[in-house]
């Protein structure tokens, strides 16, 4: 049995958006609980050199919707980037869901060996899609995704291994 470039993608950064929407839930309800501004976790940085919460779910964000337009040959939607709370960011994780939704396994077809062009590490990079999907959409999509969690984690929201799972 094999695994198509649709299954290994579309309900994979579906699923992990999904999971990603309940761990902001439940940091913007402990903020609550612990009187803390919200924009404490939004601003909060694993390092001084690393993006803030905010921007680590734009980028895991950016991922979910780039890789899927690029195999299927749909333009990249562009996001404006401007979250600033909670709701926000919320709702950026429901457009990129919905998109997802629009796309079908037929527009997959053939996407392992077809080139994919983009822009990685500020220069042109061409490669087959499913080394993009495996070597550098995936990767980059759980790296962010990884960060925003453990960024919540180092600010004491109580988060674990099944919350970012998506099992609760």
């Amino acid at each position: 049995m094999t695994i198509s470039m649709y299954e290994a993608s579309v309900p994979v950064f579906s699923a992990r958006l999904k999971a990603l929407a309940n761990v902001l839930d439940i940091a913007e309800q402990n903020a609550a609980d612990r009187k803390i501004d919200p924009q404490v976790y939004l601003t909060a940085r694993l390092a001084p050199d690393m993006f803030a919460l905010t921007r680590q779910v734009q980028i895991a964000t950016d991922h979910a919707k780039g890789a899927p337009s690029r195999l299927a040959r749909r333009e990249v939607p562009k996001y404006e980037d401007n979250e600033a709370s909670f709701a926000d960011l919320q709702a950026r994780l429901a457009k990129t869901l919905d998109l997802l939704a629009t796309f079908s396994a037929a527009e997959f077809d053939g996407s392992d060996d077809r080139m994919v062009e983009l822009r990685l590490a500020g220069r042109e990079v061409s490669m087959p899609g499913m080394q993009y999907l495996l070597h550098a959409a995936m990767p980059n999509f759980y790296f962010h995704l990884t960060t925003a969690y453990d960024i919540l984690r180092h600010n004491g929201v109580p988060l674990g291994k099944s919350i970012f799972l998506g099992l609760r």
